[in-house]
């Protein structure tokens, strides 16, 4: 009994720990990406990608690559230059979350 209470209390902590992610990722997004990826992922400007939907673990690595200038971009290099870890994922946390119809 006291092992499911722990495993409860951490599951909880894990949820509430990725709701705070999306809610600060959403917040980055309205300000920093939305002109670009529209507001709910999906984008606004030719040439651009759709990011709603997008696997977690894919957005996480491309963001890191544009930041560190592994993978060139003139516009993302810049803007991804200024994000933490925590940004990041937050960011990436809050597309993979956007349901994502196909019709």
């Amino acid at each position: 009994m006291k092992k499911t209470a722990i495993f409860l209390t951490l599951l909880l902590t894990a949820l509430g720990s990725q709701a705070n992610d999306i809610a600060v990722g959403r917040a980055k997004a309205d300000t920093a990406c939305a002109l670009c990826h529209g507001a709910k992922g999906i984008a606004s400007m030719p040439g651009a990608p759709n990011l709603a939907g997008q696997q977690h673990i894919y957005l996480v690595e491309q963001l890191k690559l544009y930041r560190s200038g592994a993978r060139p971009n003139a516009v993302m290099n810049v803007i991804a230059k200024t994000l933490t870890d925590a940004e990041i994922e937050g960011l990436s946390q809050w597309y993979a979350s956007i349901a994502v119809k196909v019709e």
